[in-house]
């Protein structure tokens, strides 16, 4: 109970003082060489040991970023145990991966590629294999010293970065478009509010800014730790970082392990074991109508 009302005064502070939804910008700043270099790694299965899995495997930019599996296989049919992300908007998020163990799109770059249930690389093959193609000449033409591991997860995420979905019909309505979203959609979005769901998730990302308990106010189990694997302190268990609701009706399915392929119910999910709060199945009906006008167009660099 103590710990229970702890919680709930960091969500009144976090309340008070980060309630805003900020809408996504037309345009940010990048490197286009190097995100056009990005771009042809980051759909290329040559990354992979044996050449069978590509960045947007597990990341389809036309499908939510991500690829609608509980868990994603790798090389050899090796099945993950963590659900994929979606990597559109990753560039606003505080730190990268579910446990937050890379603190920004260079370091989650480089995890995938000597991850053994995914790529299964190593960089030094890789780079020597990379050197037999076109990639020579075309690093050589951006980076002074040619193909090297930091060279190669800088144009990834150099790319990665310009992944931004901006336009969503809620950004439209947060600029002065009153229309752009309906009435039914307006009293989801002051459900959202009330409730307390944007304690968590707020900002331009709404959410991916900081960690939160998975079954903060009651117990929900969960066979993955969450950031207590990176830091190992027994008060990081099942914190994980909070994830983004941007074009979350194409994310399913959701939470860290994908347990949920339905969006109401992962409404109610939350409402239970986050919040500690009922909500009626209109309560959520009309949320989950303003969590769809958060979905917004993806910019793919050409």
């Amino acid at each position: 109970m103590f710990k229970n009302s702890l919680f709930l005064f960091a969500c009144l502070i976090i309340y008070c003082h980060a309630t805003n939804i900020t809408p996504i910008p037309q345009t940010i700043e990048f490197n286009y060489n190097k995100a056009i270099l990005g771009k042809k790694l980051f759909f290329d299965n040559k990354l992979s040991k044996d050449n069978t899995i590509s960045c947007a495997t597990c990341h389809d930019l036309n499908n939510g970023g991500d690829d609608g599996l509980q868990f994603s296989f790798g090389v050899n049919g090796a099945l993950g145990n963590v659900n994929a992300p979606t990597v559109l908007n990753s560039y606003f998020n505080f730190r990268q991966f579910w446990d937050g163990r890379a603190k920004d799109l260079k370091e989650q770059a480089a995890g995938p590629i000597e991850n053994p249930i995914e790529m299964a690389h190593n960089f030094k093959l890789l780079i020597e294999k990379l050197e037999k193609t076109e990639y020579k000449e075309i690093f050589k033409k951006i980076y002074s010293n040619g193909i090297t591991k930091d060279n190669i997860v800088d144009a990834i995420s150099e790319f990665e970065k310009t992944l931004i979905t901006p336009n969503s019909r809620f950004d439209k309505f947060l600029l002065g478009n009153k229309e752009a979203i309906s009435k039914y959609e307006k009293e989801g979005y002051e459900l959202f509010i009330n409730k307390g769901c944007i304690a968590c998730h707020h900002g331009i990302n709404v959410g991916g800014n900081h960690y939160n308990k998975f079954g903060a106010f009651n117990y929900i189990a969960s066979d993955n730790l969450g950031r207590y694997e990176v830091t190992k302190k027994d008060e990081d268990k099942y914190y994980f970082k909070v994830p983004s609701l941007r074009n979350i009706e194409l994310t399913s399915p959701y939470f860290h392990d994908g347990r949920e392929p339905d969006l109401k119910k992962a409404v109610e999910t939350m409402s239970l074991v986050q919040l500690g709060r009922p909500i009626t199945n209109e309560e959520i009906d009309k949320i989950v109508s303003f969590l769809k006008t958060l979905t917004g167009q993806v910019k793919i660099i050409e």
